[in-house]
């Protein structure tokens, strides 16, 4: 019986992954926030801001894409081990 010669990521595709995992963070903290102190007042500017409409979700959607690359990656045929 043949032995399985690899298997999983590569410590490459980790990389990637967890690139675009930092990626993914720093989108989603550029969305925290605009609470008021006061409950009764809304302040338009700081909630739609362009950082949350506009920068935020792109950080996001580039995180997705790198995850989706380190993911599908396919390694090189000598960079796996014989």
């Amino acid at each position: 019986m043949e032995k399985l010669k690899h298997f999983g990521f590569k410590p490459e595709n980790y990389k990637w992954l967890l690139i675009g995992l930092a990626i993914n963070i720093v989108g989603f903290i550029l969305m925290i926030g605009g609470a008021a102190q006061n409950p009764n007042e809304f302040n338009e500017s700081e909630l739609f801001g362009t950082t949350r409409i506009t920068i935020a979700p792109m950080f996001i959607v580039a995180g997705y894409v790198v995850i989706i690359y380190a993911i599908m990656r396919k390694p090189k045929s000598n960079d796996i081990q014989k």
